[in-house]
């Protein structure tokens, strides 16, 4: 899964939960954006609850959060670093669906993927990067 999204023939990613590494980035992102704890404090991994949990859980609560504090989700821009795999194809469903999860338009989202020219751990495919930002603000201020 990325970005809520399922990769077909793509390599799992271990993690507690489905390892959605793009709705992790994204989550903390949210939080950050509103000066909140980060996913780990709110959702940690060494609650059994948790095992396994679908990644949209974690991106809902904090929207929660974001709205709760006065917020709303000005955009997103997410950088996926991957050798594998090849996302080309799947970034508009992966902006899709992350504008569906921050009620916002697609055009408020940026998905962009990159490979790490094969160095380091990413470029030998051993796992992937996500760099993502937020931009909210104040719901009176639309």
């Amino acid at each position: 899964m990325l970005g809520g999204v399922a990769i077909p023939g793509a390599p799992g990613l271990g993690g507690h939960s489905d390892a959605d590494v793009v709705l992790h980035a994204l989550t903390d992102a949210l939080l950050g954006a509103i000066g909140a704890d980060d996913i780990g404090e709110l959702f940690p991994d060494t609650d059994p609850a948790l095992a396994g949990a679908d990644s949209t859980k974690f991106v809902t609560r904090a929207m929660e959060l974001v709205t709760e504090a006065g917020f709303l989700v000005a955009n997103a821009d997410i950088t996926i670093l991957a050798e594998t795999p090849k996302l080309k194809s799947h970034k508009p469903a992966i902006r899709e669906s992350v504008a569906s999860l921050l009620n916002v338009e697609v055009s408020q989202v940026a998905i962009k993927a990159k490979t790490n020219e094969q160095m380091g751990a990413i470029g030998r495919s051993e796992g992937i990067a996500v760099l993502a930002s937020v931009l909210v603000m104040q719901k009176n201020a639309c």
